[in-house]
């Protein structure tokens, strides 16, 4: 059976501190995968969550990007995506409120989308918050309260982006 969740309980899990581990330099290296570029970071909350940054870059278009935070629900091998920020490679359509747009977007868990039989996180917002990968990881470690040792942030983006 699927996880779900409501969106008081999607909102506390994005807001839980999450502290990257301190290996995270050595495991957030995008590894070549079929036309594109992908890793994954198990990070634990604060709170005890399990939680897991996945990263996906096309090789061949650099608006093509996907950066998840996904929840990792006890006793399961499942992942809930609370939030996706995508790259304008795409056009997007929100079905409830029957919205289209093409532009850089961040994806967000929601009760009303579960309800409907969708994936979790099928309802999006365009955003111009970010224009690229790196800019779209700064912007979900901030939303999502993903903490880094302040010196290395910017290592952390250097070394994704390569």
């Amino acid at each position: 059976m699927a996880a779900r969740f409501s969106d008081q309980e999607i909102n506390g899990l994005i807001n839980e501190p999450k502290p990257l581990p301190g290996n995270y330099r050595s495991k957030i290296q995008l590894r070549e995968k079929r036309g594109h570029k992908e890793r994954e970071l198990d990070i634990i909350g604060a709170d005890g969550n399990e939680f897991r940054l996945i990263f996906r870059q096309s090789n061949y278009n650099h608006l093509d990007f996907s950066i998840i935070l996904a929840f990792c629900p006890p006793d399961t091998s499942q992942t809930f995506r609370l939030r996706r920020y995508n790259g304008k490679s795409h056009e997007h359509t929100n079905i409830i409120e029957i919205i289209s747009f093409y532009d850089f977007h961040i994806h967000q868990a929601t009760e009303r989308y579960q309800d409907m039989g969708t994936r979790e996180d099928a309802y999006a917002e365009p955003s111009d918050r970010y224009s690229d990968f790196p800019s779209a990881l700064r912007c979900l470690m901030e939303d999502c309260h993903i903490d880094a040792i302040q010196d290395s942030q910017l290592s952390l983006f250097k070394e994704i982006e390569s």
